[in-house]
């Protein structure tokens, strides 16, 4: 039985589950998207050329954790049977996740109650996990700890996975068809909502400068994984030590062996083809992308960093 849903989210994800759900014969009766930023959002674009109602709040909640009245009652105008939360960063609050009939359901990419958190992938890339997958659970008034509706694993990490590969060409193709599910088993009644594991339960912080902070003494294959879990964002990053300029690698891969004996941790050593090395303890991590000072992103090799400059 189709449904009548309010949608929110962003971004090319949230517009590929809007228009998922129209094909499946469900009515998106609204669309909840971010404010208007410097490039147009995919799924307010979709929703507006469909017609479909859009609002663009920037907050559901005071910072009282109130519900904000205007945001609950234009919401409760559109009469939907269910709600998707598909790729939301806004904390939407209790009052409209148990509104409609069905309440809520929304999207986690991660093996929940594993990694809950709004950084879920760089924190697996970074404690370098294995396995992957998606999540769509019922939401509460916790931080991603409602009851699972449909879950899929079976991703791998691959050694030189960025948390942007990880994301978009595993999760996100993973994570739509994860939702549709959803809805469909809410739709034709066989939904099952299954209590998360609370044993098993993890969180981990948002990941900004201190976390992106790289420490050449820590072993190899952590550096290695926290470069490639800030990639592309906010971009693992160390110091230069002539200038004090800030350096941001990216395109990060652990090489075989180890940096010649007298190699500091942290020295730039000889690059190979196109990527540069740099010691690191216990072993050599290259990059092919950096980012120095306030430039942009550029091919390392016309980055302007030389061999033997130390990172600190």
């Amino acid at each position: 039985m189709p449904l009548r849903i309010a949608l929110f989210g962003q971004a090319a994800f949230a517009k590929d589950v809007f228009d998922r759900l129209r094909a499946a014969g469900h009515e998106v009766v609204g669309v909840f998207a971010p404010p208007e930023g410097r490039r147009p959002d995919p799924l307010a674009a979709a929703a507006e050329e469909a017609g479909v109602a859009l609002y663009r709040p920037r907050f559901y909640r005071r910072k009282s954790g109130e519900a904000i009245p205007a945001r609950v009652e234009e919401h409760a105008k559109l009469d939907a049977e269910l709600n998707v939360l598909a790729y939301v960063t806004a904390f939407v609050p209790i009052e409209i996740l148990e509104a409609p009939k069905h309440a809520s359901l929304c999207f986690h990419p991660s093996l929940l109650p594993e990694y809950r958190g709004g950084s879920a992938i760089p924190w697996q890339i970074i404690d370098g996990a294995r396995e992957a997958g998606v999540t769509v659970f019922r939401p509460d008034s916790g931080v991603d700890t409602g009851p699972i509706v449909v879950q899929k694993g079976g991703v791998e990490i691959g050694p030189e996975d960025t948390a942007g590969t990880l994301y978009f060409k595993k999760l996100y193709p993973l994570g739509v068809e994860a939702l549709v599910e959803a809805v469909d088993r809410v739709a034709d009644g066989s939904a099952a909502p299954a209590p998360q594991d609370e044993s098993r339960a993890s969180f981990q912080g948002l990941v900004d400068a201190e976390v992106a902070r790289i420490d050449w003494s820590r072993p190899a294959a952590e550096v290695d994984g926290r470069i490639r879990g800030c990639d592309p964002q906010p971009g693992a990053h160390a110091i230069r030590e002539s200038d004090g300029a800030p350096v941001r690698l990216f395109d990060a891969r652990l090489e075989a062996g180890e940096a010649p004996g007298a190699s500091v941790p942290g020295t730039l050593l000889a690059p190979e083809g196109s990527r540069f090395r740099v010691a690191v303890a216990g072993g050599v991590i290259s990059f092919a992308r950096a980012r120095v000072g306030d430039g942009a992103k550029v091919a390392v090799l016309e980055s302007g960093l030389r061999e033997g400059e130390r990172l600190v």
